[in-house]
């Protein structure tokens, strides 16, 4: 089998393929819009990440700017730039979220144009097609944080970097490295693609020198976020080592990519599409899955930007094995018939690991006006989108609200208060965190536990997703 090297070789003419109207350039960021919307409510749910996205960026941005200082400066960008959309516009979970659905919107078309110029007009329509049919982008379309918002980023400036090789200069070099840097800005390990792009760049023989000062520009750029957030890296002491189907999806993935990439095609311009795409693909998930065991930091929402390669990778492939359109429809169609299943689960409250909104509907049926409130561990990630939920409550351990102390979660009084004001409550309701999460080393939960267990008994107990709903009562009061 003759297959196509990674390196560029001398260009050919392209083969004639049917060119799609100017209107079925915007397909792919117009389903990829339908798609979107489609049950972007997911049944109201919300999961903790999004929950404190939404709490923050109904902050002041003073009050924004002091969070940063102490926590989740890694996130500041996106929560100011969530900020201006809840300012702007009180919709609620539709805000909250539509911010992500343009943004694979303006991916599906990036990907849709990067696979026209670098394979032809019907491989890029089907690249910008594959895009929103996958799970991944599905899901973080639908997903109140930064990722595909990265995504976005990392597609225009894989489109830059294309300009700046293709023709030069100074300003086109600038632009990309304006894009790249808002991209890290929004979450630091975009500078995993930009890495990849060195590697496209080494792979089709250009001069590395104009690509490597504007990367140490885009790096120099970042430094101080990098720096400063460095002191906040408590916040990732949740995440472990890749387990075994992390490595086996990313094998998988992998390997797809390189089976279409080994489809033959001629070169269309001084930068072949698997040079371009494989990168994308297999350096940022590979350099964090290899990075593990010195430092855990590997999440598969952190690299959704590898996505760009293996939809450009797909629609190249099915570009090539057929050049009968109604075979590649059906293919098209079938697929997305496949994957509707996948699809429908992903609009459900079980898939995330946790649901704010259940746990606080949980709370409101298990509790009256007047019971205490305690949290194990003192995250209060569960109150931040719905404080309704617990007003009728008194929450026993809290010093200060989120607001109010400039931190994620509130603070809370020191163990000797929180022994000192439980015994007056007759009933206490307990929100513990069972999963995930880095356990309690304050002595607060200790101190909860040890007064619960020799002052009330267990009245009744709920688990909704990784949350835990206990109820305490004094003797003989449940």
């Amino acid at each position: 089998m003759v297959t196509a090297p990674l390196l560029p070789t001398r260009a050919t003419r392209p083969e004639l393929r049917p060119t799609p109207s100017r209107p079925a350039r915007c397909v792919p960021a117009a389903i990829a819009v339908a798609v979107g919307l489609w049950g972007i409510r997911r049944q109201d749910s919300l999961w903790s990440d999004e929950a404190v996205t939404y709490e923050v960026a109904h902050r002041s941005t003073s009050d924004i700017w002091r969070l940063l200082a102490e926590a989740d400066a890694v996130h500041g960008l996106h929560y100011f730039l969530m900020h201006a959309v809840f300012a702007s516009w009180e919709g609620g979970l539709v805000a909250l979220r539509l911010p992500s659905v343009l943004a694979v919107a303006a991916t599906a078309a990036g990907v849709g144009m990067l696979g026209r110029r670098l394979a032809g007009p019907r491989a890029g329509l089907l690249a910008g097609l594959v895009v929103p049919l996958l799970p991944a982008m599905q899901r973080y379309a639908q997903e109140g944080r930064s990722y595909a918002l990265v995504c976005a980023l990392m597609t225009w400036g894989t489109w830059l970097l294309l300009d700046a090789l293709d023709v030069g200069g100074r300003k086109r070099w600038a632009g990309y490295g304006a894009v790249m840097l808002v991209a890290c800005l929004l979450h630091e390990f975009a500078v995993l693609g930009l890495i990849a792009h060195g590697v496209t760049v080494a792979l089709s023989r250009r001069r590395l020198r104009p690509w490597a000062l504007t990367a140490a520009a885009v790096i120099v750029g970042l430094a101080p976020l990098a720096l400063f957030s460095a002191t906040q890296s408590g916040q990732v002491a949740w995440i472990g080592a890749p387990d075994a189907s992390d490595l086996l999806a990313f094998a998988v993935t992998a390997l797809l990519g390189i089976a279409c990439a080994l489809l033959k095609r001629p070169l269309r311009g001084p930068v072949g599409l698997p040079a371009l795409a494989l990168p994308l693909l297999t350096v940022p998930t590979g350099l964090l899955l290899a990075l593990s065991p010195l430092r855990p930091l590997y999440v598969d929402r952190y690299v959704l930007f590898g996505s760009i390669g293996l939809a450009l990778l797909i629609g190249a492939a099915l570009d090539r094995l057929t050049s009968r359109e109604t075979v590649v429809i059906a293919s098209l169609v079938a697929a997305a018939a496949a994957l509707l299943p996948s699809g429908q689960q992903l609009r459900t409250p079980e898939s995330q690991s946790d649901d704010v909104t259940a746990v606080a509907r949980a709370v409101r049926e298990m509790t009256t006006p007047g019971d205490g409130l305690l949290f194990t561990p003192a995250r209060r990630a569960w109150v931040l989108a719905t404080p309704e939920a617990y007003a009728h409550l008194d929450d026993l351990a809290l010093a200060a609200s989120p607001a109010a102390s400039g931190t994620l979660f509130g603070t809370e009084v020191t163990p000797a208060e929180i022994r000192a004001r439980m015994p007056a409550s007759r009933r206490i309701v307990v929100v513990q965190d069972v999963i995930g999460e880095p356990g309690d080393s304050t002595g607060r939960g200790a101190a909860k536990l040890a007064t619960l267990y020799a002052h009330f008994e267990v009245c009744g107990t709920r688990r909704v997703t990784r949350a835990q709903i206990t109820v305490y009562a004094r003797p003989g009061l449940c």
